[in-house]
């Protein structure tokens, strides 16, 4: 498969691609600012807040392509860009992020493995649901009701823990990763509640960090929500533990643009460094492939994708209902 990939020219780097997709998510996040200083004291703001929620995404999708070497080919571009655009651009720690993305490309959906599904305020197995304690397991038995108001709390999660993360030494250049995170904190309050009033001011950080974390949440829970979990030594092979634990979304331009390209998660899975626009044509390649293996290739609608993790959800908490 790798070398129909290949032979395709979907690895080859795409730079006009990048070019524009970042002087758009640039001027969106830029246009986004002026136009917070602009309307200055109104609650029109907070239209200003959703908006700059969704540009922020972008600016954080965009961060994902360049961490994964899409953009570019060496190390020191790839951290320097990535540090601007994550820690300084919009909070999140790009160590961080880096350190626990690569874990979970590793080992995507093993309980033991991967980080995004380590047991925390939500469980992810009746495994961990039988063994939660307080909080995780109190929530674990209406969690799936819960999952769209909790992500609203997913944007502050990435901050805090990209702080967090400033304490562990395997995140590389600590020292310039948290002046870049606290710079943006300060400036980012500074503006907030210099320009607006303290109510006004408050009202647009809630809106804007909400709104944020659910848009985020909402690209990665398609991923690989409600898809099969591992566990202990249970590890297929490279190519049965990314297609078996991924899930597509099938959508057309809007839902790429959308998701930033993680709707075909399971061609990412399989070629993390693949630029993303190349993505839809390698899945005519793996899908066909997976069809020689009989390997079964999971691809729904945007929707049914929430309906499949949703229903996951309530499952794993139905031990705690009985």
């Amino acid at each position: 498969m790798l070398r129909r990939v290949t032979e395709a020219g979907l690895m080859d780097r795409r730079p006009v691609y990048y070019a524009v997709r970042f002087s758009l998510v640039g001027i969106a996040f830029v246009a986004g600012w002026a136009a917070f200083f602009l309307v200055g004291d109104s609650w029109w703001t907070l239209l200003v807040a959703a908006f700059l929620a969704v540009a922020c995404a972008q600016v954080a999708l965009v961060m994902h392509d360049v961490a994964h070497r899409q953009v570019f080919r060496l190390r020191r571009p790839t951290e320097v860009v990535g540090r601007i655009v994550g820690n300084a651009g919009i909070g999140l720690g790009y160590g961080w992020w880096q350190d626990k993305h690569t874990r979970h490309h590793a080992n995507p959906n093993h309980e033991e493995l991967d980080p995004d599904v380590a047991p925390d305020i939500l469980v992810w197995s009746q495994r961990q649901a039988r063994s939660s304690r307080g909080l995780p397991r109190l929530l674990a038995r209406s969690q799936a009701f819960l999952f769209f108001p909790l992500l609203m709390l997913e944007g502050l999660n990435l901050h805090v823990a990209g702080v967090r993360a400033l304490g562990n030494r395997s995140v590389k250049r600590r020292g310039l990763e948290g002046a870049l995170l606290f710079g943006h904190f300060i400036a980012y309050l500074t503006a907030l509640f210099a320009v607006l009033p303290a109510d006004q001011a408050v009202a647009f950080l809630v809106v804007h960090q909400a709104l944020f974390g659910l848009y985020m949440g909402c690209i990665f829970a398609p991923n690989h929500k409600g898809m099969p979990t591992l566990t202990g030594d249970d590890r297929p092979d490279y190519l049965r533990r990314q297609v078996l634990t991924s899930r597509n979304v099938r959508g057309g331009l809007l839902t790429d643009l959308a998701l930033g390209g993680l709707n075909y998660q399971i061609e990412h899975h399989l070629f993390p460094n693949m630029p993303t626009p190349n993505l839809r044509r390698a899945q005519v390649i793996v899908r066909d492939y997976c069809a020689e293996l009989g390997v079964p290739y999971h691809e729904t609608g945007l929707i049914t994708s929430y309906r499949e993790a949703l229903r996951h959800l309530h499952h794993v908490g139905a031990p705690l209902r009985a």
